[in-house]
């Protein structure tokens, strides 16, 4: 991160053109430039070269394009420009910008590839290159797959370093002093003499003339920000209640409106009577939407209990009707038929399995509902020559294209306002709500509506994790593991997904094995094999996707074999880590927990799991202990190596919060169904980890890594396996169903 870089104009430059009164910068890594999207609708006395930065002589706009929902990728994005830019950002306007290809995200689809986040080979490094070149190509731009720094960082610095020399070409022009004799601080063009010129000042010459391109970045030595503790741009808002959501959206002469659909995801009506509904109090209408129908009223709770009121005939879905129907449909999914991928298959496991003692298990993992503290709601506004949108999203693109689609408008007249979210955790990578609320908003166009789903609806009308289980078989000898053959199995997240927001991929579907295919482990007879099972009801992503029940089940079974070949659980990860970094990554858990000299005393247990995720190498150690009211978790340990570290004290924040994430769910969590309605329909029933069973933290970030990758969800993944291997160590039963109060309870 600290070396030089220098940059070709023509790989740089995003438009030519400069108006009169400001200046806009940005940075941009393509053979041919796409178009900039700032120059559309410039405001009298505005200029704009390229996306991400604009500097006018009211003030400076920094474009920060991923949705920021709850990871602080806001507060990251504006600082990388800042840094460079030499500007404080909490005194610049941070704007989202409007759906565009110019803010396409090359790294998510290039990590999608069947190559292990580890390869850094020749060819696994040309097919990402190239499908970075294929997201600009179809203008994928998304936030997720914790890819926003590591698509961005350069990106975004070198936007604020050519901001910074091109401004100090302009007041080099107007002073006579040259270039080399200025510096820049604190949004100020600085002369020898001590004079300040702020960068407002200098917009309209700096647009007059061509962006400097040939640009240093700054070496770490250098950072203001960067790299160094500071306080997230968001915390005072959050802090003090004062931050502005979806929700808090307040319009003039704005109506509320709420959704009522099929108990059983993706089925239809048969017939419905909406008379009782539009005689209750504040209700002017009933309309139908996708999948069911909407109350739009004077306030959210007249339409809360007007949804009630409706009285519908409901037509089921096509789908199993109960849990214990879709647990069999994956057991019998575990056949040739429904084989999806062998990515993994290193040495001769049939030979190695053949004639040995073979250790078996099986695993499995719930639905889960994502569950994010706000509920999904959108505010929308059409009108004869435009539509204007109001939410958080994770997919901006794909929500201004349904509103064209559902309005008849064009691209061009739909503005969306993108929010931050309450949470998120792979929800808002689908939009079907925002699509409601379009929907509602165009029965009255002219009013604006703020369309609220119930807490119930949100749980009960999720696009879940979906159901997982697996099968281990393997074999030890001589105190090692000799074979290792996994088989997962699980409906498609990728054919489920991709075909509601883009099109289905050809090829394997890596998400069925992401988590057990791509582990850096050199065991001699090595196999994982991906089984596709019929569709379900639709799911979706949810934090750290495939890789949430994998690495539970790859990890765990791990353990099951260096348990029965009597060998340590740290040792011999050790010794079959084939990858340096997640090498040094167990090494630095294990001197973090004192795991080889630990002592932790009767009636307690302590486990490890390791999972690369994301392209972070991530290791965990939990302690518990097993008290007369069951398991308390008392300590946990992770070390990460997510390359340069940015922003120290998120990046140990989110290793804390994505464990917390992964314990609470795999304690408590899971989604039943019967008659294809969900039957958790509120916190109360999906119980998350409660503050007082909350652990001590110790995080360790290495920095060593020479990619900078981001930590929103790797840290989720081994929380599972780690928590199941204590309980394993403390009582002598290895959980293998999550979540784990079916077997034990927790304290």
């Amino acid at each position: 991160m600290g070396r030089a870089r220098t940059i070709a104009r023509r790989s740089f430059l995003i438009g030519s053109a400069a108006i009169l009164g400001g200046v806009a910068f940005g940075a941009y890594f393509v053979t041919r430039p796409t178009p900039n999207p700032l120059l559309d609708g410039l405001a009298e006395g505005e200029a704009a070269l390229t996306p991400f930065v604009k500097i006018t002589p009211d003030g400076i706009t920094l474009i920060v394009p991923r949705a920021d929902v709850g990871q602080g990728i806001a507060s990251t994005q504006a600082m990388l420009i800042a840094d460079e830019l030499d500007i404080d950002p909490a005194t610049a306007t941070l704007d989202p910008g409007q759906p565009h290809q110019a803010y396409f995200n090359a790294t998510i689809a290039a990590e999608s590839l069947p190559f292990p986040g580890w390869d850094h080979g020749f060819v696994a490094s040309t097919v990402r290159d190239l499908m970075g070149h294929v997201a600009r190509l179809t203008s994928s731009q998304f936030t997720g797959g914790s890819s926003s720094t590591a698509d961005l960082h350069e990106t975004l610095r070198l936007a604020g370093a050519t901001a910074r020399e091109t401004l100090k070409a302009a007041a080099a022009a107007r002073t006579g002093v040259p270039v080399a004799d200025l510096r820049t601080e604190n949004g100020h063009v600085v002369l020898p003499d001590g004079t300040r010129i702020p960068y407002t000042d200098l917009a309209a010459e700096a647009a007059a003339i061509e962006p400097i391109t040939e640009v240093t970045l700054r070496p770490a030595s250098q950072w203001t920000r960067l790299g160094k503790p500071h306080q997230r741009l968001d915390i005072v808002a959050k802090s003090t209640g004062t931050q502005d959501y979806g929700i808090d959206v307040v319009l003039l002469g704005m109506l509320h409106a709420t959704v009522r659909t099929n108990p059983g995801r993706g089925g239809d009506i048969a017939s419905y009577s909406a008379d009782a509904a539009l005689a209750m109090q504040g209700v002017r209408s009933v309309v139908e939407v996708n999948e069911g129908l909407a109350v739009i009223a004077d306030n959210t709770w007249f339409a809360f209990k007007a949804a009630e009121a409706l009285e519908v005939d409901w037509l089921a879905p096509d789908y199993p009707a109960s849990s214990d129907e879709m647990w069999q449909a994956l057991t019998d999914a575990r056949s040739e038929e429904y084989r999806n991928s062998r990515l993994r298959d290193d040495g001769d496991v049939e030979a190695a399995l053949n004639g040995a003692t073979v250790i078996e298990a099986e695993y499995r993992s719930p639905f889960l509902a994502h569950a994010a503290l706000e509920p999904l709601c959108a505010t929308v506004l059409v009108e004869a020559d435009g539509v204007q949108i109001w939410t958080a999203t994770q997919v901006p693109a794909v929500v201004r294209d349904a509103a064209v689609e559902i309005t008849g408008l064009d691209p061009a007249q739909v503005t969306l306002h993108v929010l931050p979210a309450g949470g998120s955790f792979g929800r808002r990578l689908d939009h079907d709500y925002v699509v409601q609320a379009i929907q509602i908003a165009a029965t009255m166009r002219g009013t604006p509506i703020k369309t609220t789903w119930s807490r119930e609806e949100d749980m009960t009308h999720d696009y879940p994790r979906p159901l997982h289980m697996a099968v281990g078989r393997g074999t030890v000898a001589n105190g090692r593991v000799l074979a290792y053959d996994l088989d997962t199995i699980s409906p498609s997240l990728v054919s489920s997904w991709f075909g509601r927001i883009f099109i289905v991929p050809p090829g394997p579907d890596t998400m069925l094995v992401w988590g057990a295919f791509d582990q850096p482990y050199a065991i001699p007879n090595y196999r994982v094999t991906g089984y596709a099972a019929p569709p379900m009801m639709p799911i979706g992503s949810w934090r750290s996707p495939g890789a949430c029940s994998n690495s539970f089940f790859h990890e765990s079974f791990l353990s099951e074999l260096i348990h029965a070949a009597g060998a340590d659980p740290l040792e011999e990860r050790l010794r079959l880590i084939a990858d340096a970094d997640s090498r040094r990554v167990l090494e630095a858990v294990g001197e973090m927990s004192n795991w080889a000299g630990a002592d932790i005393g009767p009636g307690r247990g302590r486990g490890i799991a390791f999972a690369h995720t994301h392209g972070v190498p991530v290791a965990e150690v939990i302690d518990v202990t097993m008290t007369e009211r069951g398991i308390r978790i008392d300590e946990v340990w992770i070390a990460a190596d997510c390359g340069t570290v940015l922003d120290p004290v998120n990046a140990k924040v989110q290793l804390t919060g994505a464990a917390i994430f992964g314990l609470g769910h795999a304690m408590n969590c899971e989604l039943t169904y019967e008659n294809h309605a969900v039957q958790q329909t509120n916190f109360h029933a999906f119980e998350g980890m409660r503050l007082h069973q909350t652990p001590l933290f110790h995080t360790q970030l290495l920095g060593l890594a020479e990619r900078v990758r981001g930590l929103g969800e790797p840290a989720t993944a081994p929380a599972a396996p780690a928590l199941a291997d204590a309980i394993f160590a403390a009582t002598g039963r290895r959980p293998r169903e999550m979540p784990f109060s079916k077997s034990v309870d927790f304290v």
